[in-house]
């Protein structure tokens, strides 16, 4: 399993409209997800133990971002062929267990991991209103396991600020996770 670091924000960048099948039947594009203040895009899976160790992080975090007029949806773009755990019925499965409060799409094609540049799960993208990337750091200190429960929320308070003032922190520290599962060429 290979860990990969996402690259530095590429503030401005232009947030790639998609249209993509969530778990809930209904199919997402950036109008359906953005809120009146700004988007997180996260691209996220089921197996990654990256992602499994922040989950319950990721809902908080969204719930409350969501009250500063953030909107949120979760991509999964891995090949489930070689990654069983992340199929679009265990996608469905683990979003009702966890009761995701943001639409959770599939990324079948893997084309729009690609457009974006994602590298790794979890792998954060925060747009102000106007879809202008202002993040791309980490959720917080956690790795393949928790961190601290006092731990500074780096992801949270970046979309804070996007939220009030249409732009991220200058200094972003980048995620870290398991590698994008590419389907083989």
């Amino acid at each position: 399993m290979a860990s990969l670091e996402t690259p530095v924000c590429d503030f401005g960048w232009k947030a790639i409209d998609f249209d993509l099948p969530g778990v809930d039947g209904k199919r997402y594009n950036l109008a359906a997800a953005r809120g009146e203040k700004g988007l997180l895009v996260m691209f996220i899976c089921n197996h990654c133990p990256y992602v499994k160790a922040i989950r319950d992080r990721i809902i908080r975090d969204v719930k409350e971002l969501a009250q500063y007029g953030i909107g949120t949806i979760a991509i999964m773009s891995n090949d489930p062929m070689d990654y069983p755990e992340d199929s679009f019925d265990n996608m469905i499965r683990i979003a009702k267990e966890f009761e995701y409060p943001f639409p959770y799409v599939w990324d079948e094609s893997q084309d729009i991991a690609k457009a974006y540049g994602a590298v790794c799960t979890p792998d954060f993208f925060g747009f102000n209103n106007n879809l202008e990337l202002q993040y791309r750091g980490r959720l917080d200190a956690s790795r393949k396991e928790a961190a601290p429960v006092d731990v500074r929320r780096d992801l949270f308070e970046a979309m804070v600020q996007v939220a009030q003032t249409g732009q991220g922190p200058q200094d972003q520290i980048p995620s870290i996770g398991c590698s994008i599962k590419w389907r083989a060429a």
